[in-house]
């Protein structure tokens, strides 16, 4: 991260540039006969919101059979805050069956990402987006994406105005350019001019930028963990402003130790017609001096710790022309996904539903139809559809005289109501990771079913059944579920090997740590076995586990596991 480094430009960054606002030469290889991108099509196609990958459960068998590897795309929608209406639920669902493999997976950025697209169908798919006003331009690449918040349907001021707020960003911090339109919905063509892209220019942000909203008191949208989180203070029906928290990042490389997670720190406090014009700011300071050289280093945490936050702050304020109000303390009561029946209207309700790691779809012969009970709600009833940061959806607008009958066809379909899952399922997620995912060294999405009913079962022997703790597993140090800010979170590093973390605090303010590296997959129930017996004996009233564990010490929690 050495100075001279910052004034160089990587591979990519040399792409962006010569990409023609994004265009580059995706047109011509969408013409061309093979199943694959190039290299640079491959970097500007993630603006455009989608990722080339290849099955790799396939690839020593294709290897030896002299095939070449089997492509898709996974492609990635935007949908601010995670809501849509049935008709554009359905619209997903239908190209889901028609393009994809027949699942739709919701994100911890509120959106879908459908799965094994292939080459020759990617544009028809992208058009079947954007004909039910969804778009996919900023669903991945370096630049503004999908902006989040609490997902729970409630009708009230400040929920609207936080909405207003969120669309409010989505249009000012959102790629301005026509290549979308160009490429994929035959848009005309227009000559390329300096102001295509105001915010952007040329070369976009040196990596991807995360927002997400919370209310004060609830922070089921993992704030903290977000490059801008905009925490909202109510007062009586509206909002009396926001405190900014700058610089989470959840994304570290294993084998670079200067590389790590960040929480959010608190760094303003502003009001509601200030905010625009903040966060607008705040990215354009990422844009200008953020790491181009090196993209390990590239998020906004690293410039801010290299920096220092009174630099930030000065940069900041000059660029407002104005000085900063100071952040207000934050309290928070409360982080769980809004699952089950919750009123939000004189005679309306809305169910959220638990998706196990985000994955909605039919489980091919069996009892359990999740992707066809939705199905049938959406086009009976016609909820809206919340997807939430936990990769949970919840049907909102639902009538009370309907609550039955909406119950009676998910048990029809063998879909299980949000109290009949372990409270330890409803706090856990996994990131995608095999066989989809070129990054992920180990299994994640497709593990952790497996390993958890052991310690499902291992909690019930303890009497810790009905103790509510966040559990999450990713396939790579990435950190796509978030699992630095979890009390218990395990990080793929090989084939059925993973590092463990412990101590992170239930409300997402705190990170965890390294407890133990290259656990076995078999081993995480006898390694957890003595920390919870530890737990039991020695927890203070009303103690949470990860709290425990960050009080006692790791060298203590250690010896344990030594006697």
């Amino acid at each position: 991260m050495a100075e001279e480094g910052l004034r160089k430009e990587s591979k990519i960054e040399v792409m962006k540039r010569e990409s023609r606002q994004l265009r580059g030469r995706i047109a011509d290889e969408l013409r061309e006969e093979t199943p694959n991108f190039s290299e640079e099509s491959i970097q500007i196609l993630k603006f455009h919101g989608m990722y080339q990958q290849d099955d790799r459960d396939l690839r020593q068998q294709r290897r030896r059979d002299g095939l070449d590897k089997a492509y898709s795309l996974m492609i990635r929608a935007r949908i601010p805050g995670g809501v849509l209406d049935a008709e554009q639920y359905l619209q997903f669902d239908r190209l889901s069956e028609e393009f994809g493999n027949k699942t739709m997976r919701i994100t911890t950025r509120q959106t879908f990402q459908m799965h094994g697209i292939l080459k020759e169908n990617v544009k028809e798919t992208i058009q079947g987006i954007n004909q039910c006003l969804i778009t996919t331009l900023g669903g991945c690449g370096d630049q503004v994406r999908n902006i989040v918040g609490c997902a729970l349907p409630v009708d009230d001021g400040v929920h609207r105005q936080m909405r207003a707020d969120l669309l409010q960003l989505v249009d000012e911090l959102a790629a301005k350019t026509n290549a979308y339109h160009e490429i994929w919905l035959d848009g005309e063509k227009v000559d390329l001019n300096p102001g295509e892209e105001p915010l952007y220019g040329e070369v976009y942000l040196p990596r991807k930028f995360k927002l997400a909203f919370a209310v004060e008191g609830d922070n089921c949208s993992d704030v903290y963990d977000n490059d801008l989180g905009i925490v909202a203070h109510p007062s009586g029906d509206s909002i009396e402003g926001y405190t900014l928290l700058v610089g989470g990042g959840m994304g570290r490389t294993a084998s670079v130790k200067d590389t790590y997670p960040r929480l959010g720190t608190p760094i303003a406090f502003v009001e509601p017609q200030e905010l625009v014009e903040t966060a607008r700011t705040i990215v354009s300071i990422q844009r200008d001096f953020g790491n181009r050289a090196d993209r390990r280093y590239a998020r906004f945490k690293y410039l801010l710790d290299s920096r220092g936050i009174p630099w930030f702050t000065a940069e900041l304020e000059a660029r407002l022309g104005r000085k900063l109000t100071p952040p207000r303390e934050l309290v928070w009561h409360s982080a769980t996904d809004h699952l089950g029946w919750h009123q939000h209207g004189a005679d309306e309700w809305c169910l959220g539903l638990f998706v196990e790691n985000g994955r909605i779809k039919d489980e091919g012969e069996g009892e359990f139809r999740l992707k066809s009970a939705l199905r049938r709600i959406a086009m009976d009833y016609s909820p809206s559809m919340h997807l939430t940061t936990q990769q949970n959806i919840i049907l909102g607008h639902i009538r009370a005289k309907d609550r039955a009958f909406v119950e009676a066809l998910l048990r029809e379909h063998g879909v299980m109501l949000p109290e009949e899952w372990s409270v330890l399922r409803q706090h856990s997620m996994a990131c995608v990771a095999l066989p989809t995912c070129g990054l992920a060294t180990a299994e994640s999405e497709r593990a952790l079913p497996l390993v958890m009913p052991d310690i499902e079962s291992m909690l019930v022997e303890l009497g810790l059944e009905d103790e509510p703790i966040t559990i999450r597993m990713t396939g790579c140090p990435n950190g796509c579920a978030r699992p630095y800010s979890a009390e218990i979170a395990f990080v793929g590093r090989s084939p059925g090997k993973y590092d463990l973390f412990l101590g992170g605090e239930f409300y997402g303010t705190r990170l965890n740590e390294l407890y133990r590296e290259l656990t076995p997959i078999e081993e995480f129930v006898s390694t957890l076995r003595p920390l919870f017996l530890e737990f039991i004996e020695n927890r203070k009233d009303n103690e949470r586990f990860g709290d425990f564990c960050a009080r006692v010490g790791f060298e203590y929690l250690k010896e344990l596991a030594t006697v």
